[in-house]
């Protein structure tokens, strides 16, 4: 069955790709993104040239703006069937070279825009006691990794917010997923889309040669990995169609989809679970 499909960040990576794939699927998308008439443009007239896809203008980190793009949605479309919230800056660097306006403009984007496509679209989700909401967040959002701490520390809170939601929307009927997509070499990680980057040069510089070979090290061996395993980002749209077309109260909590992880990821994910029931027992009884 067809539904609507609501997805952020879609004029590059992940989101471009799974509007694609979900469209293609026969699904309704709604394709949002920001600057449709600049520098997105012609991502934009790409998408909005594929049958049932809709491309709206929309900033995440803009309250006016999450409320009109999903506004005019609904008005048209009468319902949204489920978010997909993909839109994300990535970051790098040492976290005391990161000013505190950085690390805003980073949760500004990856944390403040997905509580504002929630309150967007929970009113007529709870309306239709339906929904579904998918929230990209990261191969690592259990732990963290030096030199991207603040973009991991926003993806752990997008991981509170899909774990806690989940039990607070139940009983209306709405599910939420998070995807943990490991690392892939989309626009993201290639550097062609700038991140949100330690921006205190002082503090750079003090801490010397080592912390940068220590950074270059880690970088080396990401990149070297996505080769070696051949990552796809195909796969991301292909496992988001998956979860679309699962039936209802099937879908996992959480959705790993990172090769590179061999199912260490898998392990990490069942073990938190089973800590969390035993910490809810204890506290139950």
């Amino acid at each position: 069955m067809s539904k609507n499909i609501f997805i952020t960040g879609t004029s590059t990576g992940f989101g471009k790709l799974t509007a694609i794939t979900l469209a293609n699927a026969g699904h309704s998308v709604i394709a949002g993104m920001r600057n449709v008439n600049g520098k997105n443009a012609v991502a934009a007239q790409e998408l909005a040239a594929i049958a049932n896809i809709e491309v709206v203008e929309i900033d995440i980190t803009s309250d006016d703006s999450v409320k009109q793009a999903f506004e005019s949605v609904l008005t048209k479309y009468g319902k949204i069937d489920v978010l997909i919230n993909n839109a994300a800056v990535s970051g790098f660097g040492l976290l005391e070279a990161y000013s505190l306006d950085q690390v805003r403009r980073m949760f500004e984007v990856n944390v403040y825009g997905v509580l504002r496509t929630y309150q967007a679209v929970l009113p007529a989700m709870r309306k239709e006691r339906n929904g579904l909401i998918i929230n990209l967040t990261s191969g690592a959002s259990g732990h963290t990794l030096p030199f991207m701490v603040p973009y991991l520390a926003s993806k752990f809170v997008v991981e509170s917010i899909t774990e806690g939601a989940q039990d607070e929307l139940a009983e209306f009927g709405i599910e939420n997923v998070s995807i943990q997509p490991g690392v892939y070499p989309t626009e993201m990680n290639t550097g062609v889309k700038t991140g949100i980057n330690a921006d205190k040069a002082d503090i750079i510089a003090a801490y010397g040669d080592a912390a940068t070979d220590r950074f270059n090290a880690l970088g080396s061996a990401l990149f070297g990995k996505m080769e070696q395993f051949n990552m796809d980002p195909q796969t991301i749209a292909d496992g988001i169609l998956e979860l679309v077309n699962m039936k209802k109260s099937t879908r996992p909590l959480r959705f790993p989809l990172d090769a590179i992880a061999q199912g260490t990821d898998k392990e990490f994910i069942q073990a938190r679970a089973d800590i969390k029931a035993k910490w809810l027992a204890a506290y139950s009884n």
